[in-house]
């Protein structure tokens, strides 16, 4: 369904200091263009982009030039392999600028096996981590 994910930032350098070791126990590393800018972009997952693989999540500097903003509601759901994931990525988000939205744990009103973790990066998005196995 989804080619890329973009949230916007206000600081790249920030970013990518919090999401590279909170993507990273997720098992997912900074991907790679060829026409790769650091300074307007940034992401983590597959790209080939002529290959035509591309899902990752991207951030940038908002291509209007205004200052990135949140959407309230608005929120990336991350798969995790294990409940073990989720709990390094709930703790790579704290030890990096992130914000505790709702520690590792399981929400039995999402089902008996949703095991989750949410936090908000430096520039305010929402992200979760998300084990739908069981214990």
């Amino acid at each position: 369904m989804f080619t890329y994910l973009m949230l916007g930032s206000n600081d790249l350098v920030r970013a990518a200091a919090f999401y590279d070791p909170v993507l990273a126990a997720l098992g997912h590393a900074r991907c790679v263009t060829e026409d790769d800018d650091p300074a307007h972009e940034i992401g983590w997952g597959r790209y080939a982009d002529e290959g035509r693989v591309e899902l990752a999540l991207w951030l940038c500097k908002p291509f209007d030039g205004q200052p990135a903003t949140v959407g309230n509601g608005s929120m990336i759901a991350l798969a995790a392999r294990s409940r073990a994931q989720v709990d390094a990525f709930h703790a790579a988000a704290m030890a990096h600028g992130g914000r505790s939205e709702g520690a590792p744990g399981l929400r039995p009103h999402y089902g008996p096996d949703f095991y989750a973790a949410y936090v908000r990066d430096p520039d305010g998005n929402k992200l979760a981590a998300v084990c739908r196995a069981a214990a």
